[in-house]
């Protein structure tokens, strides 16, 4: 530990491992902005890393400014191929450019306190946060950014541009309109227009009937003394040990004996049984951490349980409803395994049933895409809209329950 903990072995080993993970971020980033087929190497990111560390470390800004320019010009000499020769030389020059300042940046935040020679554990161990902090960063946007990256761009291109180049993800612009055809088409031809209201229907039915059920059921538990509780408590999300794939056969079954098969009830029937137990475990914790004082206070004042509960707990766990209420209608939204197996009438699909339909030969891929995005978007923006209220209501259980 004490041989990591010199100042050049340090900068070698954070330089390389920067320099691994722009180099393969670029070329992702790279692949997609040209359709050109850019590939990191590995074994030369290593050492070109490890050599431009140990100048900044050295030299300070002067010796970051020489490792991003250094780094910059073995790209453009082919010395450090991220990028591959298939690729024009205006994109391997900018490429080279991003590639050298974003070292260059890196390096200046991560080697931050570090000297030549021994360094204290504090010094090291706050470099390599620094560097798994931004490590983090760029790995958790890559995961969530490229999916939807090229969900959006496929959805924008033509059956034409896909056979032409299937890794070119940039956007023709100068199509206009037709960019939508995709879009137009789902909402004029295969009713999805329709789709959305159902799944909307169907996602605020279900919060409701889950919060009517799991109000009651979470205050008992949490409040109430019975014979059983505690092992009531513990039992609550004993379904979720339980894939659901195993159940769809005697859903399936006793769906088709009761013809609830192929309703819009039927769904409304099953899918509260899926998010109840959830609800219930999570509001449970919530009304554990509210002052029991409280309650007994409006008790003495002659209210009833029932008005105890309208009048004071209720209000005092709007941010966990508001949670809860959240998280059930995401599920709710985003279910796909029962309203595949229960529904056959294309007028009671639902949206993940609808895009499950559009896998077919016949249809352009790109609208399979298009459905995608105009699945995940609405979500997305209710999420990012209420995320605090989420944040909130979930920690405020975790912390008091």
């Amino acid at each position: 530990m004490s041989l990591l903990r010199r100042g050049d072995v340090a900068a070698a080993l954070l330089g390389a491992l920067w320099l691994v993970t722009l180099s393969v971020t670029v070329a992702v980033g790279m692949s997609f902005a040209t359709g050109g087929a850019f590939r990191p190497a590995i074994g030369a990111a290593l050492l070109w890393g490890g050599a431009a560390g140990v100048l900044a470390l050295r030299m300070g800004r002067a010796g970051v400014r020489a490792g991003g320019i250094l780094v910059a010009a073995a790209c453009l000499l082919g010395l450090l191929p991220p990028m591959t020769q298939a690729a024009g030389t205006a994109a391997q020059a900018v490429g080279a450019a991003i590639l050298g300042g974003a070292l260059a940046l890196a390096l200046r935040a991560t080697l931050a306190g570090l000297v030549p020679g021994a360094n204290d554990r504090h010094a090291f161990e706050a470099a390599v946060i620094r560097f798994l902090t931004g490590f983090g960063y760029i790995f958790f946007t890559a995961i969530v950014a490229i999916p939807f990256w090229v969900m959006l761009m496929t959805s924008f291109k033509s059956r034409a541009e896909q056979v032409a180049n299937p890794l070119d993800f940039g956007i023709d612009l100068s199509r206009g309109r037709d960019l939508f055809r995709s879009y137009e088409e789902l909402f004029t031809q295969f009713d999805f227009g329709l789709y959305m209201m159902n799944s909307a229907f169907i996602s605020v039915v279900t919060v409701l009937v889950t919060l009517s059920f799991a109000i009651p059921g979470a205050y008992a538990v949490a409040r109430l003394r019975f014979r059983g509780q505690a092992a009531f408590s513990r039992a609550i999300l004993l379904i979720y040990m339980v894939p659901l794939i195993v159940l769809a056969l005697p859903i399936y079954i006793a769906f088709s004996l009761t013809g609830l098969r192929n309703s819009i009830f039927g769904i409304l029937l099953i899918y509260p049984v899926t998010t109840i137990p959830v609800a219930l475990y999570m509001l449970q914790g919530y009304f554990r951490g509210l002052p029991a004082e409280v309650e007994e206070a409006g008790l003495m004042d002659g209210l009833s349980r029932l008005q105890v509960i309208w009048k004071i707990t209720l209000p005092l766990s709007l941010p966990a409803l508001a949670s809860v209420g959240l998280y059930v209608f995401m599920i709710a939204w985003n279910e796909f395994l029962l309203a595949f197996m229960l529904l056959d009438d294309p007028s009671k699909f639902t949206l993940t049933r609808g895009i499950a339909a559009l896998n077919s030969s016949e249809i352009p891929r790109q609208h399979l895409m298009a459905g995608s995005v105009i699945a995940t978007v609405p979500i997305m923006a209710l999420f990012l809209g209420l995320e605090r209220f989420m944040t909130k209501g979930l920690t405020a259980g975790s912390v008091k329950g």
